[in-house]
C-alpha cells in the first residue's frame, strides 16, 4: 500500500513537473515570438509607419524593401557590415584557435598570468573604453576606418573566446597527441589533422558568433563610424527610427529582417560541424 502511494506521489510530480516545463517553454516563446511577429508584418505593411503594432489586417507588399535600396543607402550599409563581418570572423577564429590550442597543450613563462589577464579584461565594460578606443583611433588614423572595427571587435572577441577554447581542447584526450608523435607527426600535423576535426563544433560556434556581432552591435561602431556611407547596418537602421518626428517603423522592419539573411546562410552552412566534429579525427589510418 506504501509502495503503490509512493509511485502514485512520484507520479503526479512528474506530471505537474512537465506542465511547470511546458507553461514555461510557452511563455518564453511568446516573449520571443511577439516582437518577431510585429518586425515582419510591419516589413510588409503599406506606407509609412509611425509606431510598432501588432495586426495582420492590411494589404501585404515588398514595397518596404524595393525603398530600402532605392531611397536610403542601406545597401552600402549592408555591404559593410557584411565586409568588417567576414574580416572579423576569419581573422578572429584563426587567432582563437591557434591561441586555445597554444594554451591547452604546451607550458611556457607567463601562461598562467595571461590567463588571469584575459579574465581581467573581461571585467571592463565596453563603455569604460570608448575614450581609449577613440583617441587610439585618433593615433593611428582608424577613425571613420572599418579596418580599426574590425581590429576592436576582433580584440574584444579574443580574450573570453580563448578561454571557451582552450577548455574546448582540454576535453581532447593528450593521448592523441603523444601517439601521433610516435608515429612522426609534428606540431603543426598535429593541429591540423589529429585534433582540428576534433573541435569543429566550437570553432562552427566561434565563426558564427563572431560573424553575427558586427550586424547587432551598435555602441562601438557608432562612436567610430562618422560618415554615413560607413556606417553598418545597426547603425543606419537606429536612423530611421531615431526622430520621434519622424519614425520610418516599416523600413526600419524591413532591414532588421535582411540582417537575418547571411546569419541564417551561414548557420545552416555550419549546422553540420556542430555535430559531426567528434566523430571525426581521432582514428588512425
Amino acid at each position: 500500500m506504501q509502495n503503490t502511494k509512493k509511485v502514485k506521489t512520484q507520479k503526479n510530480q512528474r506530471i505537474w513537473g512537465k506542465i511547470f516545463t511546458y507553461l514555461f517553454l510557452l511563455f518564453m516563446s511568446a516573449i520571443i515570438i511577439y516582437p518577431l511577429l510585429i518586425t515582419v508584418t510591419s516589413a510588409f505593411k503599406p506606407g509609412n509607419l509611425l509606431a510598432f503594432r501588432l495586426d495582420f489586417d492590411f494589404e501585404w507588399t515588398m514595397n518596404n524593401f524595393r525603398r530600402l535600396f532605392d531611397e536610403t543607402q542601406y545597401g552600402q550599409w549592408y555591404m559593410n557590415t557584411l565586409k568588417v563581418a567576414v574580416m572579423a570572423m576569419l581573422i578572429q577564429v584563426a587567432a582563437v584557435t591557434l591561441s586555445g590550442f597554444a594554451y591547452s597543450r604546451y607550458r611556457f613563462t607567463g601562461r598562467k598570468v595571461t590567463l588571469k589577464f584575459f579574465l581581467i579584461i573581461q571585467m571592463v565594460p565596453t563603455t569604460a573604453a570608448l575614450t581609449a578606443f577613440y583617441v587610439m583611433a585618433l593615433l593611428v588614423g582608424g577613425l571613420d576606418q572599418h579596418w580599426f572595427l574590425i581590429l576592436v571587435y576582433i580584440g574584444g572577441g579574443i580574450p573570453m573566446n580563448t578561454w571557451l577554447m582552450k577548455g574546448y581542447f582540454d576535453t581532447v584526450p593528450i593521448d592523441l597527441d603523444e601517439s601521433a608523435r610516435l608515429d612522426g607527426a609534428g606540431h603543426f600535423r598535429i593541429f591540423w589533422q589529429i585534433i582540428m576535426p576534433l573541435v569543429r563544433p566550437m570553432i562552427a560556434v566561434q565563426a558564427l558568433w563572431a560573424f553575427m556581432n558586427p550586424f547587432g552591435e551598435f555602441m562601438l561602431a557608432r562612436f567610430l563610424l562618422r560618415s554615413t556611407e560607413n556606417y553598418t547596418v545597426a547603425i543606419g537602421l537606429q536612423t530611421f527610427i531615431n526622430n520621434p518626428q519622424n519614425q520610418q517603423v516599416a523600413l526600419f522592419s524591413a532591414g532588421a529582417i535582411l540582417i537575418a539573411v547571411p546569419i541564417s546562410i551561414l548557420f545552416f552552412y555550419l549546422q553540420k560541424s556542430f555535430v559531426t566534429g567528434l566523430t571525426k579525427g581521432g582514428t588512425k589510418g
